[in-house]
C-alpha cells in the first residue's frame, strides 16, 4: 500500500514538474494589474455581452485568421519582451478604443509568448480604461477550443 502511494506521489510530482517546465522564461506574466484575465469561454461570453474584441497582432496575422468579430488595432512593438519594457518605444492607437473608458474591451494576440496584448492592455489601463479583459492565451487557445475564426 505504501508503495502505491509513493508511486502516485512520484507521478504527481513528475507531472507537476513537466507542466512547470513547459512555461517559457520569456512568456508574459500570468497576471496584469488593472485587467481581468480571461479564457476562451469568458471571451465568448464577454463578446456576446457587447464587449469589443481587439486583435493586437500585425495586420498580416489578423488577415490570415482572427477571432470572428475582432477589430485589428496593432500594437507596434519595439521594446523588449520583458516585464520592465519601455512603453515609450512602442505605439498603440488609443483613439481607436471606445470613448467610454468603462466599456468592456478584450485584448488578445498570439498567446503567452506574445507580449502585444499585455502591453496594449497595460497602455489602456494607464490611460484610464477600467474594464480591460486580457486574453493571455489568445488565438492559439481559441483555435484549440474550436471557436470560430475568420480571414480577411
Amino acid at each position: 500500500m505504501l508503495r502505491q502511494y509513493r508511486f502516485i506521489l512520484a507521478a504527481v510530482l513528475l507531472f507537476a514538474g513537466l507542466s512547470v517546465s513547459a512555461a517559457r522564461a520569456d512568456d508574459t506574466p500570468a497576471t496584469l494589474a488593472g485587467t481581468k484575465l480571461v479564457a476562451a469561454e469568458d471571451v465568448a461570453k464577454a463578446v456576446a455581452g457587447g464587449a469589443i474584441l481587439i486583435d493586437t497582432r500585425v495586420a498580416s496575422e489578423y488577415a490570415e485568421a482572427h477571432i470572428k468579430g475582432a477589430v485589428n488595432i496593432p500594437y507596434r512593438e519595439k521594446s523588449v519582451k520583458a516585464a520592465n519594457y519601455d512603453a515609450s518605444q512602442d505605439q498603440f492607437d488609443l483613439t481607436k478604443l471606445p470613448a467610454d473608458k468603462g466599456a468592456a474591451v478584450v485584448m488578445y494576440c498570439n498567446g503567452p509568448e506574445c507580449w502585444k496584448s499585455l502591453k496594449a492592455s497595460a497602455v489602456a489601463v494607464k490611460a484610464g480604461y477600467t474594464n480591460i479583459h486580457w486574453y493571455r492565451l489568445g488565438i492559439p487557445e481559441w483555435k484549440s477550443a474550436g471557436k470560430p475564426t475568420e480571414a480577411q
